[in-house]
């Protein structure tokens, strides 16, 4: 059992930020820590509270919890597991698929936020890790920003894509989750989702929430081109290889 650390082993410290609707007062404090309080929490210190808006406020909470976790319960497998070298991403692919992969990646909806997409497939990639347009078993294809799930599935569908990664940065009232079910559907209706790969991705994204929404792995923070590259090179040459 683990419980959150602060000053002290197994202390429970904890840290909690939230805005209320109410003009910032001493009352508006003790609002704060109240709530705090109903939440569960013990030896609440509410230790910075303002203004942030006309009749908003923002707080800082300190306290401590009951609660602990058994981790050794917690299943949530990641999609990237022991990446390959870009020359071994190459290799498998060239000696067990024969071709180039296809892969279309894009952010979805309304979503203007390219760094995350942009870092994976970009030649020039992440933290010294190439991209995937630097590889020579991908041809790539970055549609950029705000793009429908309509004209990425109507793309997949023309240039027979093998794989798809979707993004998506912006999570507002769970838009995120809107749009990776919106597209994940449409492809289902289509009767193209069996034949590709689905990837998603954000900050937000773990590999569990993509598999519950009907992906085949999902890619979050930390994340490394070489960590995608090689499922999806994995993947494939594993379906090339059952053929």
């Amino acid at each position: 059992m683990v419980r959150p650390y602060g000053d002290t082993h197994d202390d429970g410290a904890v840290q909690l930020s939230f805005t209320l609707p109410i003009a910032w007062s001493e009352a508006a404090d003790e609002a704060a820590r109240q709530l705090a309080v109903k939440m569960g929490l013990t030896e609440v210190s509410v230790v910075e509270g303002r203004a942030i808006a006309a009749g908003f406020s923002f707080f800082v909470v300190y306290a401590r919890t009951p609660a602990a976790i058994e981790v050794s319960t917690i299943r949530a497998p990641s999609a990237a597991d022991a990446p390959l070298s870009m020359e071994q991403v190459d290799d498998l692919i060239a000696k067990r698929v024969g071709r180039k992969l296809k892969v279309a990646g894009a952010c979805i909806g309304t979503d203007a936020h390219t760094v995350g997409i942009d870092a994976i497939l970009n030649m020039k990639g992440y933290k010294g890790d190439y991209g995937l347009e630097r590889y020579q078993g991908f041809e790539v294809f970055n549609l950029g920003s705000q793009i429908s799930v309509e004209d990425l599935v109507r793309f997949a569908r023309e240039r027979d894509v093998d794989a798809i990664l979707a993004s998506q940065v912006v999570t507002q009232k769970g838009s995120d989750i809107a749009n990776f079910t919106a597209l994940a559907e449409l492809l289902e209706a289509e009767n193209v989702r069996e034949r590709l790969l689905l990837i998603a991705g954000g900050p937000r994204v773990t590999n569990l929430l993509a598999a519950e929404l009907g992906y085949d792995a999902g890619f979050g923070r930390g994340t490394l081109p070489s960590d995608v590259a090689t499922f999806i090179a994995r993947r494939l040459s594993d379906a090339a290889s059952r053929r």
